[in-house]
């Protein structure tokens, strides 16, 4: 935004201009009602008395001007007192609805305690509930209506300086599968934790949902939904509306980049092919979930003493997540232990619903498999890990309960079972039941939260990715950036965790963590590391 107040443009509602001493100020034409109704310049009774007198508050707020500490302890206690999860979800965005600094104040302080809440396995329930918890517009809805001037509704958006898009068509939304529009609630819990966990600034953070309708006949028939009533669009005209999204994006808010989510395996691998190499883009379940599988396998390494081509590794579910993560263990494979591409696919197993993935299997399988499909007979997961004796078993089938005492059994030498599927009802092993299966030996890292195990969340991930591309402009996310992503979070994994069985550095370190990805991610991309994070703190504000 431009640093002179004497241009603001009246449809920009604020600029922040700093003066030569590098101080920050708000400037902005907003006024009384309007201004505290404006969630991202709202600061609740910490607006100060000359605030208060020159923006048109007196009277309007109590007379007390209180601290953010203050107001974070109001907030604390009320969020206390909610008697479930799903309460607590409620009143936190309702908190992010009226007043954005305040909220990200208090998620920064206590995201260890709040990260479950507004991300996994809370946001989860919250979806499914959507048109029932609904509250206040948040982010842009696309639909086959608007083809044709997607462009326009982008610039029905007020604040101009959009960094990073979080994008979702609903069909697969955790292990929920299609909630159409009401998947809405995960754009908007992963643009909350790159502001939390990354240091964005919210401002340059949008939400959208491309509403192209749903499968399910419940959702439709429901009066409470929030989205088309319809069967979903696909095929050509499906691809001609994404499409038209992406380049109307590259025009309207050039510097942005696209974050894929929560798309079915179907179109998950053709959206990435087709655009990976021509916009600034990724998809966060192919590549942010291997890459921080990876980083955990790295780290469970340093107790082990094995390579990781030694290992063997067993990937039950054969999606966009299993494929990603098999992918990124080659590339691995090939860049840091000299290993073959052949040689690094003989260390991966996969199966689906209907056994191993193999070449012998009588109806053709998708590309994605066709790239890890062994020889031999497509035997159940419980027979193949007779045979295998995995190293490392990985669980993204969203099939709970799938990883059971006798599978647990036939693992192989202190194994690591990676139960990655969520929310927590889709797990597919818990820790407790992982250990107590291997005698204590098994080390776990789990998708969804559990006491004392390491949580492989793509929140370690993608925040720094974003943070890099905000910072340094680079054009491109090539593959390479998520290995560097990798190893930069093994190596903040410190001793003293490992040696409790931990494999991922605490979350309060998260924003270290995010800074430490973005740094390693510039230099790769051959960009100065000039990373600057955000700081949800109150800056004083003035009348433009």
């Amino acid at each position: 935004m431009p640093n002179n107040p004497t241009v603001l443009n009246r449809d920009v509602p604020y600029e922040v201009v700093t003066d030569s001493a590098g101080a920050k100020t708000v400037m902005t034409h907003l006024h009384g009602d309007a201004l505290l109704n404006f969630p991202v310049l709202n600061k609740g009774t910490a607006f100060t008395d000359r605030e208060r007198n020159e923006l048109g508050l007196r009277g309007i707020l109590p007379p007390r001007v209180t601290s953010m500490a203050e107001q974070s302890k109001r907030v604390m206690y009320n969020y206390r007192r909610k008697s479930s999860d799903l309460d607590r979800y409620i009143h936190l965005i309702s908190l992010m609805d009226r007043n954005e600094t305040l909220f990200y104040r208090v998620l920064v302080d206590n995201l260890e305690e709040m990260m479950p809440i507004v991300y996994t396995p809370t946001v989860g329930e919250a979806c499914r509930e959507f048109g029932r918890v609904y509250r206040r517009h948040r982010g842009l809805y696309i639909t086959p209506d608007d083809r044709g001037r997607v462009r326009e509704v982008l610039r029905n958006w007020p604040l101009p300086d959009v960094r990073v898009i979080v994008v979702t068509d609903g069909e697969r939304i955790l292990g929920l599968g299609d909630l159409g529009a009401s998947g809405m609630g995960i754009p908007i819990g992963k643009l909350s934790l790159y502001a939390a966990a990354g240091g964005l600034d919210p401002a340059q953070l949008l939400p959208i949902c491309i509403d192209v309708g749903t499968e399910r006949g419940e959702l439709r028939g429901d009066d409470l939904y929030l989205g088309r009533n319809s069967t979903r669009l696909r095929g050509p005209e499906y691809y001609s509306l994404i499409d038209e999204f992406v380049w109307a994006v590259q025009d309207v808010f050039p510097k942005a980049l696209i974050q894929f989510e929560d798309f079915s395996h179907d179109t998950s691998f053709p959206l990435l092919d087709e655009y990976q190499n021509k916009v600034l883009c990724f998809n966060d379940d192919i590549q942010g979930t291997a890459a921080v599988t990876v980083s955990a396998v790295m780290a469970a390494e340093r107790i082990t003493g094995r390579k990781m081509s030694d290992e063997r590794f067993l990937i039950a579910g054969g999606g966009s997540a299993g494929a990603g993560i098999a992918r990124q263990l080659v590339a691995y494979m090939k860049a840091v232990e000299g290993t073959s591409e052949a040689e690094a696919k003989k260390t991966i197993w996969m199966t689906d619903s209907k056994g191993l993935i193999t070449t012998s299997r009588p109806t053709p399988l998708d590309e994605h498999k066709k790239e890890f499909a062994r020889e031999g007979a497509s035997v159940p997961l419980e027979q193949a890990t007779i045979a295998i004796k995995p190293t490392v078993l990985i669980g993204v089938s969203g099939v709970p309960g799938l990883f059971n005492e006798t599978i647990l059994k036939n693992l192989g030498e202190r194994p690591l079972v990676m139960p990655l599927s969520n929310p927590t009802k889709m797990v597919e092993c818990t820790p407790e039941e992982a250990r107590r299966a291997t005698s204590g030996k098994a080390l776990v890292a789990t998708g969804s939260p559990f006491p004392e195990t390491s949580q492989c969340n793509n929140v370690y991930i993608f925040p720094g990715i974003g943070l890099s591309a905000a910072c340094t402009g680079f054009k491109r996310i090539d593959d390479e950036m998520f290995l560097v992503a990798a190893k930069a979070l093994a190596e903040k994994t410190p001793q003293s965790f490992l040696d409790k069985g931990l494999l991922l550095p605490p979350l309060t370190e998260i924003r270290a963590v995010s800074r430490g990805i973005a740094v390693a991610v510039a230099k790769h991309a051959g960009k100065a590391p000039n990373i600057e994070q955000w700081q949800p703190d109150y800056l004083p504000y003035k009348k433009a």
